[in-house]
């Protein structure tokens, strides 16, 4: 896809341009870290599976990319974060009232972009996901510190704050490509499948991973106060000590004794758990690629499956 990338890349850094500088200084350097762009590779490959394959594919590539971008500005305001794909984030290194504003603006420019495709039901998918995701940043923040959190109100902020970008990536694809209605719903499912095995492993790895591997602090789920499936797994699997050593550091977003939660977590295989509920996630978005025709696109989207799970970063 490298040569669709970089198509969606320059794209991107079309409409990044603004008048007002300091905002091309903090767009560009978020987006110019990086990352695995997976929203716009879905958005590529659904469209390629079921063949479209216009421009309007690129645009809404990196329409998605801008609103994921838009979300990490605000993330890490909100998280306190100082470090993201290896670099120092947005907030620490321009402040947090900068952040949140060029946050606003690729909101908006995204929304700009949308608009330009005149296809009603792409700003529906995007319109409703966008809101969705708002939801799940706002229900995070409730859940925050809480050690009695149920795994079905944990998965229910990933489905919204993370998942739902993946499945309208995935759900434009079809939409572009005038899928009939059972068609684009499968694609969605993917991407909500994938979308949630993703973050399962994301939340997997802030404990099994390492600072450069990762590209942001090891431990920064538990200095928030997030109670994600790796702690509650271990506080259900632990000793009476141990469970109480784990509630009091989400209680109090402390991580002074990581590396003795990590043994924990370890010790009581929850790592492992998660892994496998993620493999669930993935082997659900398997399956709904079945009703794809069989092209090289929709192998990718299989691959995918396997590497969103096995991945170490």
């Amino acid at each position: 896809m490298a040569a669709e990338m970089r198509q969606v890349d320059e794209v991107i850094r079309q409409r990044l341009q603004s008048d007002v500088v300091l905002i091309n200084q903090i767009a560009h350097y978020i987006v110019s870290a990086g990352g695995k762009r997976i929203r716009p590779r879905l958005v590529l490959l659904f469209a390629s599976a079921l063949g479209f394959t216009g421009p309007e594919r690129l645009e809404l590539a990196a329409t998605v990319e801008f609103i994921h971008t838009a979300t990490l500005l605000h993330d890490d305001v909100v998280d306190e974060s100082s470090l993201r794909r290896g670099r120092q984030t947005a907030n620490a290194l321009f402040g947090n009232a900068a952040s949140v504003l060029v946050g606003d603006f690729l909101y908006s420019r995204a929304f700009q972009m949308m608009v330009g495709v005149e296809r009603m039901r792409v700003l529906k998918v995007l319109a409703d996901a966008t809101n969705v995701i708002a939801e799940g940043e706002v229900l995070q923040l409730m859940n925050m510190h809480d050690p009695d959190l149920a795994v079905d109100d944990y998965l229910r902020v990933i489905r919204y704050k993370t998942a739902k970008l993946f499945e309208a990536s995935a759900q434009l694809g079809a939409v572009l490509a005038n899928a009939d209605p059972l068609m684009e719903q499968a694609c969605a499912d993917y991407g909500r499948a994938l979308g949630t095995a993703f973050q399962l492993i994301d939340d997997l790895l802030d404990y099994e991973g390492d600072t450069q591997a990762l590209g942001k602090n090891v431990g920064d789920d538990l200095r928030e106060g997030k109670p994600t499936l790796p702690l509650l797994i271990a506080m259900e699997r632990g000793s009476a000590d141990e469970r109480q050593l784990i509630r009091g550091a989400i209680e109090h977003g402390e991580n002074e004794r990581l590396s003795d939660i990590i043994t924990i977590v370890r010790r009581t295989g929850a790592l492992e758990a998660t892994r496998e509920s993620a493999r669930t996630e993935a082997n659900k978005a398997r399956a709904a690629l079945c009703v794809l025709p069989a092209t090289p696109a929709r192998e990718a989207l299989l691959e995918l499956c396997v590497r969103s799970v096995e991945r170490s970063s």
